[in-house]
């Protein structure tokens, strides 16, 4: 399968860190990108894979998490704008 972008947006980063745990031991996902917002109370996390790794990585998170997130979200296939954006957001921590 293609390419796919998992969003999750959970409140606090120890609660952040505990789902990307989950996320990455469940399926094949890496983190993308990272961001925290609110003064770090709100974070949003984006993983990569395929499609079916990515909804079953986000389901056992939304299950297994210190908190239950916010919202999530899954763009399948994503237009390369999409694609250019979260590299570039992702670059600036290599």
């Amino acid at each position: 399968m293609g390419r796919s972008y998992g969003f999750m947006e959970i409140v606090g980063v120890v609660a952040a860190i505990d789902a990307l745990d989950i996320m990455c031991k469940t399926s094949e996902v890496r983190l993308l990108t990272w961001e925290r917002k609110l003064g770090g109370r709100l974070v949003t996390l984006v993983i990569e894979g395929d499609v079916s790794a990515v909804k079953e990585a986000l389901e056992a998170a939304k299950v297994l998490s210190l908190k239950v997130p916010v919202t999530v979200g899954i763009i399948a296939n994503p237009h390369r704008e999409i694609i250019r954006m979260l590299e570039k957001s992702a670059s600036r921590f290599t």
